[in-house]
This record gives C-alpha cells, sequence and structure tokens, in this order.
C-alpha cells in the first residue's frame, strides 16, 4: 500500500487557498492520510516554503508526536486543539503553531509544501519551543514513509 496525503482545502499543484495566508485566514489545512508503513508508532506533519529569501527557507509549521491512532487533522487544528500528545514547534515567525504564507510582495510565486510522515517510534525528543531545524533532525532518523502535497502563493503586492 502507498502512503498518501490529501485534504480537503490543498490541490496538490495548486493555488494556496486564502484560508492559509498568514493575513487572509492563517488556518491550518485540512489533511488525511492513508498507507502507514507497517511499523508506524506516531505521525508527524510539517509545512515548509524552500522559496523563501532566507538561504534556509522557511518552516510554517512543525507538528510531532501525532499518535498512530490519528489518520487526519481537520481544518483549524493548529488552534483548535490538537490529538493529545502532539507538539507543535516554533515556526520561523516565532510562535508555535501554523503560521500561513507571506512571502515577500513581488517576490514570484512559492511553494508550500505540507508533509506528512510515519514515524518509528511515539515521541520525537521535540519541544514547542524547537525549530523546524530540530523537528527536521529528529525525523531524519525515524521516517518510515512520507507524503506530500504542494501549493503555490504569491504576494503580488
Amino acid at each position: 500500500m502507498t502512503f498518501i496525503l490529501t485534504s480537503n482545502d490543498l490541490i496538490d499543484g495548486g493555488v494556496l487557498p486564502d484560508a492559509q495566508v498568514k493575513a487572509k485566514g492563517n488556518t491550518s489545512p485540512h489533511l488525511q492520510w492513508s498507507g502507514a508503513p507497517e511499523g508506524t508508532k506516531s505521525y508527524a506533519v510539517t509545512c515548509y516554503d524552500p522559496d523563501a529569501p532566507t538561504g534556509s527557507g522557511f518552516w510554517h509549521w512543525t507538528v510531532a508526536n501525532i499518535p498512530a491512532s490519528v489518520t487526519g487533522l481537520p481544518a483549524g487544528a493548529s488552534n483548535r486543539g490538537m490529538p493529545a500528545g502532539a507538539v507543535q514547534g516554533r515556526t520561523d515567525y516565532g510562535e508555535t503553531g501554523f503560521g500561513g504564507a507571506a512571502p515577500p510582495p513581488g517576490h514570484g510565486p512559492h511553494r508550500y509544501i505540507f508533509t506528512v510522515f510515519a514515524v518509528d517510534t511515539e515521541k520525537l525528543d521535540v519541544t514547542p519551543d524547537n525549530s523546524g531545524a530540530v523537528f527536521g533532525f529528529n525525523l531524519h532518523f525515524h521516517t518510515l514513509a512520507q507524503a506530500s502535497i504542494t501549493a503555490t502563493y504569491e504576494n503580488r503586492g
């Protein structure tokens, strides 16, 4: 079985909806996954913009330690309550939770990559104070499979 990520809010290759733009909605999207490999003990979710003019991209959302019994997050879960045990990390905005798209005006389209990771341990060693780099480092050593949806957004100013 193939590990897949779907969404009622996002279309792979489509334009990011206003609800996921920081100044227009700032709401985490609905995400649903299926086909996790044997040995999955938890999940993690990230949203990353590799096109940000930072030299290292921009982390918009990091979540780990989602129980293996959970196979999706409703829209707005970042603000309305995550599954018990889940840990949301610090975005590159310096805030915990989801931070929507906000590329510089006129910088062109940016890609927002939403990824779910099937993880081989119930708990990664991460806290709400940790950056996306720390989440990524931990995921590097514990990912069994991953699936992504990429949407674009451009701030035309």
